[in-house]
């Protein structure tokens, strides 16, 4: 995305524009290849990026808040309705963070879908599936392999946030799950909650 600056300190106004226009269509991720690989200025490239995703980020609210309404006719219409409600509720409430556990990583990638300015942390016991969801916009993942019941659950992982430092007490914290646990299905639960 910023070939030039495999030579040049500075990347061109038209490679600024497809970095920026990248995160405004929506991309999940932005890639470099030789201009870290081989390029003179690894460091500045990755620098120069940064700088310009962070200033779509904060001074665009159209990449935010991309509603997705369930279709009920969808066999994952239940699923896909806690993650909506979870979104339009972050909104509402301006939640710090929508926190969940995962499988197969959908939950996640719907959470993304909708764009939250909440953080989305997602907790799975699959390493293969953390460095998956590293390239989903807006999702960090952790691994979790404790399986108790919901409660105690989310407890523990409001701790480890904390811990962290990803969240701080009385922050609102909107946490998905399925119950029950054990059975590892599909997103059927949604609680908010503060952080104490």
């Amino acid at each position: 995305m910023m070939e030039s600056m495999i030579t040049n300190y500075a990347p061109t106004r038209a490679e600024v524009n497809d970095v920026a226009n990248a995160v405004l269509d929506g991309a999940d991720a932005v890639m470099l290849s030789g201009e870290t690989s081989v390029g003179k200025f690894p460091v500045v490239v990755i620098e120069n990026m940064k700088k310009i995703i962070h200033a779509v980020e904060r001074n665009s609210r159209d990449i935010y808040f991309k509603e997705h309404i369930p279709t009920q006719k969808n066999q994952t219409f239940i699923s896909d309705s806690i993650c909506f409600n979870a979104c339009v509720m972050a909104q509402q409430v301006t939640a710090t963070a929508i926190v969940t556990m995962t499988n197969s990583g959908y939950t996640g990638y719907k959470l993304s879908s909708h764009r939250p300015q909440a953080d989305i942390f997602i907790f799975t016991d699959n390493p293969v599936l953390l460095n998956t969801m590293s390239l989903v916009w807006g999702v960090r993942g952790f691994y979790y392999n404790r399986y108790e019941s919901t409660d105690a659950t989310i407890s523990d992982i409001k701790e480890f946030l904390k811990r962290e430092g990803l969240v701080k007490q009385d922050d609102l914290v909107i946490n998905i799950a399925s119950m029950p646990m054990t059975d590892r299905g599909r997103a059927n639960m949604l609680k908010l909650s503060s952080v104490s």
